[in-house]
């Protein structure tokens, strides 16, 4: 078994594809926030298309860690020269394993802030990018305003110049470049955000305004933010995932990542200076992204919603498991075909019959084994971007409801943290302890948990959302999960 290093790369397995480029010629360009698993899989992996081909060689990516974890992504890339193992598997049970080196460089903001700070500063930083996940944006569900109040984000307003935060980091950054007179950088969001770059300019700007309303002002004036639509399914990297590289390949990574075949990137082209030819590695570079965006977040990302929570009930683990299921398969093509579709602008250049059908057969790769339990995390951040609009949009104009707001009631007896043979179920969320005592009284008050204005707003007024809600919630306990959906597919 072979080490991954940048001394070793010569002598891996040839059915490992390594870097064809000496990167000892990269040069950073990028500073990315995030580097997790989808980073990895993705604008990482762009990136190392393009440099494989002699290109963007000045592109190099520097990744920052911001959270307590993220020190074990540094430890781990700074033992392998920042190489990482992509494993592509495929549904037939072929692996496709990639040896990807963009990655030039990773600093962990709580031992150097300064670093971190100057690394953006310098002028050959072009692009600051993010996945920080759909939480890691600050904003209130329902107000959509910056938070203020949160205790780093008040710690990073009283001391600028010791940033917690990554709105603190880059707003330093950027003040930086300024007051030196170099022109800002692109801040490029590849988070699953509706209007993801519009959602971050609110909230940079708005930190900058609370230090400084010229110095928000100049950013909101000077600052590019493009919007972005991304995807590539790439579950958290297991133990086994870890092992089977090195039984089937020889290669001993301390951290690689998994992924599917299917990869896609839609992204505005507005990069005022400058950016890699991601159009030459298969990137749609477009003048408006939402059409895409928004396809993507209320028939994939929103799916994923109406498959765990019900999946998870009825006794499945795995994505794979339940989308081999023809009843979930049927309600799930009914979601998007009926509920989420009348929702969608047309699409340029995309067959929505066709992108519904292709969902169902990547939700169904039995070699991705993405865990219900990932997908059920943080559902607060996720159930109000992906599939409370769907809701909203359809009863303004009439549409069916009845599968959306099926997924919320699901999720409400999820959250009650047993599942139908009695067993714990392990919740993760940010809001945790809030939901679950919210949802403890579903039997003695049904509507306690959608009457959480928070995430829900004022939908619970609304008769045909609650009585819907009502429905399923009480068919949930009595008859089970299964049952349920077996009412909703029926009905139709």
């Amino acid at each position: 078994m072979t080490a991954l290093t940048n001394d070793t790369l010569t002598g891996l397995d040839a059915a490992v594809a390594t870097p064809r480029y000496d990167r000892r010629q990269v040069t950073p360009g990028i500073v990315h926030f995030g580097v997790g698993g989808f980073h990895r899989a993705h604008q990482a992996m762009y990136l190392d298309e393009l440099m494989n081909r002699g290109e963007a060689l000045d592109w190099g990516i520097v990744g920052v860690g911001v959270m307590p974890g993220d020190k074990r992504m540094q430890a781990a890339l700074a033992a392998q020269d920042h190489l990482y193992t992509l494993v592509v598997k495929h549904p037939d049970g072929h692996y496709e394993p990639r040896v990807i080196g963009s990655i030039v460089d990773y600093l962990y903001a709580p031992d150097d802030r300064e670093a971190v700070i100057e690394r953006m500063a310098d002028p050959a930083t072009r692009i600051v990018s993010l996945t920080v996940t759909e939480g890691g944006y600050n904003f209130h569900h329902v107000t959509g305003d910056y938070d203020l109040s949160q205790p780093d984000v008040a710690h990073d307003l009283a001391e600028p110049e010791a940033p917690r935060t990554t709105f603190g980091l880059v707003v330093a950054a950027l003040r930086r470049r300024r007051e030196r007179g170099i022109a800002p950088f692109t801040v490029m969001s590849c988070d699953n955000i509706q209007g993801n770059g519009d959602v971050a300019r609110k909230m940079f700007t708005a930190h900058a305004r609370a230090l400084d309303a010229e110095l928000g002002a100049w950013i909101d004036a000077e600052v590019s933010f493009p919007n972005a639509m991304v995807d590539r399914i790439t579950p958290v990297t297991t133990a086994d995932d870890i092992a089977a590289l090195a039984e089937r390949f020889g290669v001993d990574d301390r951290w690689p990542v998994v992924c599917e075949p299917f990869t896609q990137w839609v992204l505005e082209d507005h990069f005022p200076q400058g950016r890699p030819p991601f159009e030459r590695v298969g990137v749609q570079m477009v003048d408006d992204v939402i059409p895409y965006e928004l396809m993507k977040l209320r028939l994939l990302n929103a799916s994923h919603q109406a498959l765990t929570y019900f999946g998870y009930l009825a006794g499945y683990r795995y994505a794979h498991e339940v989308c081999q299921d023809p009843l979930f398969v049927r309600f799930l093509l009914d979601y998007m075909t009926l509920e989420a579709t009348p929702t969608l602008a047309p699409v340029p250049g995309v067959d929505l019959a066709d992108y519904r059908q292709t969902l169902i057969e990547r939700f169904a790769n039995p070699e991705i084994r993405d865990t219900l339990a990932r997908l059920c995390a943080e559902s607060s951040d996720r159930i109000p971007k992906w599939l409370l609009p769907v809701i909203r949009e359809q009863l303004e104009r009439g549409g069916e409801i009845r599968r959306s707001t099926a997924v919320v009631a699901s999720w409400a007896r999820y959250a009650e943290g047993v599942d139908e043979q009695g067993e714990p179920i392990e919740v993760v969320d940010r809001l945790k302890d809030e939901l679950m005592a919210l949802a403890g009284r579903n039997r003695e008050t049904p509507t306690a948990f959608i009457e959480n204005r928070q995430l829900f707003g004022d939908l619970a007024d609304e008769a045909r959302f609650r009585e819907t809600y009502l429905e399923v919630l009480t068919r949930l306990h009595d008859k089970g999960a299964r049952a349920t959906l077996e009412a909703l597919v029926d009905a139709r």
